[in-house]
């Protein structure tokens, strides 16, 4: 692991992890015998007793971050995900300590220093690794424990790889330079040296004693690829390989194993597993407890619909939602009976004479929606997700579009991020798929959350729906 992911981070974090979780037991300590936040009722132990246990502590930390795999990472992490990592890693910790002192019978140890340990730690592991982060940018300027990286190829896809690469300059990644596919007279590209062609990869490997190549070619070059793999086939350095494909991942995508089979995914829903129950759920209990607040409004439009004017009291209309599945979607009816026989399938525009005396309102309010709960209540929809287009329109945009069919990847909403942002009914197409794909991407319960509250505090009215 030292290795693979370079030995000056994992020492300086692992050092400075050891001083947090020191600072924590013995503050911990403090917090209970001497400061006494709680009253002690049966005298103070010695602290020689909890010096002792230090040591099981670290041991303790060291092997709960092997099941976290704390410091297993190949490119920098959020501070939410470190964080998150650290609080894993600790309350393994903590179940180990817990586990000693409970079958340790010679001495009595405080739940309370392991209850204020564990409160602590996350706190000061978190401090602790700001410095010892930026220790190590420090150490990086200078040239300490480097990577030499050497990228094969000098396309867009190869240049965009190093440039990344550079971002990640204080993880020790060095871009030495090009290898050219072909003879060049260019003695650099994006600023980085061509150090030659990908037929003189072996000396020059060798010369500038590189630790890493990253091979960035074109699919139409898999026999240039193959002889580089043969010519550094006894080279010490790490291959890996950067295929054209990532120019056409886009949604959630990524690299999964099928029985030691890597397999690269080039999009694929978000709502798996967990993620899908979740969703589900939160649509029910959400859908279900909308459509009762709601119901006294809901009688109160049915009542209004049919009485000024003729004709059924709801719309329903076949629009496509997750995987292309086809449904039907339900609204209160806010036009006349058979006003799209007149103009065929169009978008409604401002003083459209097709709506009836209380259709106007009902659309600019989006109380015309408000059927579509039960939409959600049958799995059709979901409350938040990307609006569901007609297949017409569908047919349309597809082929106009880059990217348009990415939004079936997720079930169809009643509120969108693209919704709340403004961007719904005859407005710009690729600001609404913009915004869909960021939605998908980035999903999350409390995104949903974020966009149910959205809705209701900027109010149902938009300028945008006629």
């Amino acid at each position: 692991m030292l290795k693979r992911y370079g030995q000056l981070n994992v020492v300086l974090l692992f050092a400075s992890d050891l001083v947090a979780l020191t600072v924590s037991w013995l503050l911990a300590y403090l917090l209970r015998f001497r400061i006494e936040l709680i009253p002690v009722t049966q005298g103070y132990p010695p602290v020689t007793d909890y010096l002792i246990l230090l040591p099981f502590v670290w041991v303790a930390w060291l092997l709960a971050s092997r099941l976290t795999h704390l410091y297993w990472y190949r490119v920098g992490l959020k501070s939410t995900v470190e964080i998150s990592r650290l609080a894993r890693t600790m309350a393994w910790t903590v179940l180990m300590i817990t586990a000693l002192t409970f079958f340790y019978r010679e001495k009595s140890y405080s739940r309370v220093v392991v209850l204020l340990f564990m409160g602590l730690g996350p706190v000061f592991l978190f401090f602790y690794r700001r410095l010892a982060w930026s220790a190590i940018r420090r150490l990086r300027r200078r040239g300490v424990d480097m990577r030499r990286i050497l990228v094969a190829g000098t396309s867009p896809l190869a240049q965009r790889t190093a440039r990344q690469l550079e971002n990640y300059r204080f993880l020790g990644f060095q871009v030495v330079g090009h290898l050219a596919e072909e003879e060049t007279s260019e003695s650099e590209v994006d600023g980085r040296p061509v150090l030659g062609r990908l037929e003189d990869a072996h000396g020059i490997v060798e010369r500038e004693e590189i630790h890493e190549v990253y091979v960035v070619l074109p699919t139409g070059l898999q026999a240039a690829q193959d002889r580089l793999f043969d010519a550094l086939a006894d080279s010490s350095a790490d291959l890996r390989v950067v295929p054209d494909l990532v120019e056409r991942m886009s949604l959630n995508a990524g690299i999964e194993e099928l029985d030691g089979l890597p397999v690269i995914l080039l999009s694929q829903t978000p709502l798996l597993g967990w993620n899908r129950i979740a969703k589900r759920i939160m649509d029910i209990l959400v859908g279900g407890l909308a459509l009762i607040i709601f119901s006294p409004l809901i009688i109160l439009i049915t009542i209004l619909v049919k009485v000024t004017s003729p004709g059924p009291l709801f719309y329903s209309q076949e629009r496509m939602g997750l995987d292309g599945v086809r449904f039907q979607m339900h609204k209160f009816r806010s036009m006349r009976v058979g006003a799209e026989k007149e103009t065929g399938a169009v978008w409604a525009s401002p003083g459209d004479d097709r709506r009836t005396v209380i259709g106007a309102f009902l659309r600019k309010t989006s109380l015309d929606e408000l059927p579509q709960l039960i939409n959600v209540l049958r799995g059709e929809m979901s409350l938040v997700g990307p609006r569901p287009e007609r297949p017409v329109f569908v047919e349309d945009f597809r082929s106009s579009v880059p990217g348009y069919m990415l939004r079936h990847k997720m079930k169809s909403g009643m509120t969108g991020w693209a919704q709340v942002n403004g961007w719904r009914g005859d407005t710009s197409i690729e600001k609404r798929i913009e915004f869909d794909l960021y939605y998908i991407e980035n999903w999350s319960p409390s995104l949903d959350l974020k966009i149910m509250w959205l809705t209701i505090w900027k109010g149902f009215v938009s300028q945008n729906a006629y």
